[in-house]
Parts: C-alpha cells; structure tokens; sequence
C-alpha cells in the first residue's frame, strides 16, 4: 500500500499558521489556527483570527468582514489596527492573557467600551 505525502509546501504553509503544540501555546500565539470569540451584551458574537505574521481578520457581530495587523503591547495586551474595510488612524489595545491557552475564558471591554467575554476556542470556526 502507498501512502500519498503532503507537498513540502503545504507542510510549511501549515507549520507556519500552527503552533508547534497547540496545548502548550499560551498568550496570543494560543490563538493561531484557532478562533477568538467575543461575545457581546446583545448576544452577539464576533470571530477574530490572529496569524503568526502579525496579521487579523475578523467577522464582526453585525455581519461585517475587517482586517488588518496586530501587536503585543506590554504583557497580556493586544492592539488592532484595523486596515480594511476601512483604515481607522488608531489602535484598539485589548486584554489577552499571556497565561491563557485555548479555552482561556476572560472579561475585556469592546472598543465602544461595552463589556465583552472573550473565548479562544480551538480550530478555525466560522460563523
């Protein structure tokens, strides 16, 4: 029997959007190949994917698609810059725990100020 193998390519594509051990990940590499969930106070959710070259994309909880480049700054905060559909000229700096892996659980404040629960879930879920 032969077994077919990845292409070295896609094995490298692959390794570079996954963590070498998901399960010891934690902080904001916890959230590469995985989803970060936000759920708002009208019970709404918004899905975000952080990727290892300092980019995001995000599905907002009123049906909009944005992207652009995130940063660490200081421990356990993490800022947006939002690239499109618009470009906004500021940074939207939030909580995330460097201690949290997937199914980190924790309370943060959207950019409007309203309170959010904030989730890492694993695998890439789409709404």
């Amino acid at each position: 029997m032969r077994r077919s193998l990845l292409p070295l390519a896609a094995v490298l594509a692959l390794t570079a959007v996954l963590p070498a051990n998901a399960a010891e990940t934690h902080g904001v590499a916890a959230a590469f190949g995985n989803t970060v969930k936000a759920l708002y106070p009208d019970g709404k959710y918004q899905w975000l994917w952080f990727r290892a070259d300092g980019t995001w994309e995000a599905f907002g909880r009123r049906g909009k698609w944005s992207s652009g480049k995130w940063s660490e700054k200081d421990a356990g905060k993490v800022c947006l810059k939002q690239a499109k559909p618009l470009p906004i000229p500021f940074n939207y700096c939030t909580d995330f725990p460097t201690n949290g892996g997937v199914g980190a659980v924790w309370t943060s404040k959207s950019m409007e100020g309203d309170p959010i629960k904030v989730t890492v879930v694993r695998g890439i879920q789409r709404p």
